[in-house]
């Protein structure tokens, strides 16, 4: 698709999408409303319900919030998809959504972190494991991301054509560009850090004994190591197109990447089923209709305290 708007006399601006431009707010639309769904019931369950905190808790509270937060930028991006708008709005908006995208990125870097220091170091015990310094850990997570954002509201240029069409800023400066081009190594290593937490995960529980050989026993150390790659599947699924693509590309707004980018606001509560049984618990009790007496429950919990 070619969108041809004469903002200047002698430039226009030509956005290619191509033939994904028509599906790309469908699949935001959908994204949206499945993300908004299991992140509204994913916030009562951590938010609301009290429950034991550890430090896998933590981070799960504030991954399911980035979460929550990245999906309600979506209807704005599917309202002015290819069109022209407010241009500190669609900047205040588009800077959001990377906001909550890398901070999901870090928080499942954080859950991995602790997963691999509770399987492979049983026996230590790391202040990080403990969630006085897991709360201050994610505190960290936001206060750089939002830091690392600034220098993009600083700069108000739109000298390029496509700058007036809501998420396509193409005048980045040397900060701007050195800030992308620093955010693609940076996960890069992440990355690598990541495979190598779920590879030493699953060295260690293939040569745990369970069972004494018992079939079943062993059936479920099998699907325990099945389990494990979910994380590992769904983080390369939803980011890796998209900073594979931004490496020669950094100026470019790859819109079908960020598609899949979006997606993992809809795909992280299958984590949260898999690595929370208080999570599961209350996913199965919702299925089994029982979810009206839960919350009775804990109402008349609240008013006898």
């Amino acid at each position: 698709m070619h969108l041809e708007d004469n903002l200047t006399t002698n430039v226009s601006c030509q956005i290619h999408d191509g033939i994904l431009s028509p599906f790309l707010p469908i699949g935001y639309i959908i994204i949206c409303c499945i993300g908004l769904l299991c992140n509204t019931v994913t916030l009562y369950i951590f938010f609301l319900r009290r429950q034991t905190d550890s430090s896998m808790t933590v981070y799960m509270r504030h991954l399911a919030l980035a979460d929550t937060l990245l999906v309600m930028c979506l209807p704005l991006r599917v309202y002015y998809h290819n069109k022209k708008g407010p241009f500190y709005l669609c900047k205040v908006v588009g800077i959001f959504f990377y906001i909550n995208m890398y901070s999901s990125i870090l928080f499942l870097s954080l859950i991995s972190l602790d997963r691999y220091l509770k399987i492979i170091k049983p026996v230590w015990v790391f202040r990080i494991q403990k969630t006085k310094w897991s709360h201050m850990a994610s505190y960290i997570v936001w206060v750089i991301l939002i830091s690392g954002v600034i220098p993009f509201f600083t700069s108000n240029s739109q000298k390029h054509p496509c700058d007036k069409v809501c998420f396509h800023f193409h005048s980045k400066g040397p900060v701007g560009g050195t800030i992308n081009l620093t955010t693609v190594v940076l996960f890069l290593v992440f990355y690598v850090a990541f495979l190598c937490f779920y590879v030493k995960i699953t060295k260690k529980l293939k040569t745990m004994s369970m069972g004494n050989g018992d079939p079943k026993a062993q059936s479920h150390k099998k699907r325990v190591i099945m389990k494990i790659f979910l994380v590992p599947a769904i983080f390369t699924l939803c980011f890796l197109p998209y900073h594979a693509i931004r490496i020669p590309y950094v100026l470019a707004q790859m819109n079908s990447a960020l598609l899949l980018s979006a997606l993992n606001s809809c795909l992280d509560p299958i984590i949260y089923y898999f690595l929370s049984s208080e999570y599961r618990k209350t996913i199965l009790r919702v299925i089994q209709g029982k979810f009206e007496n839960m919350y009775l429950r804990h109402a008349d919990t609240l008013f006898t305290l």
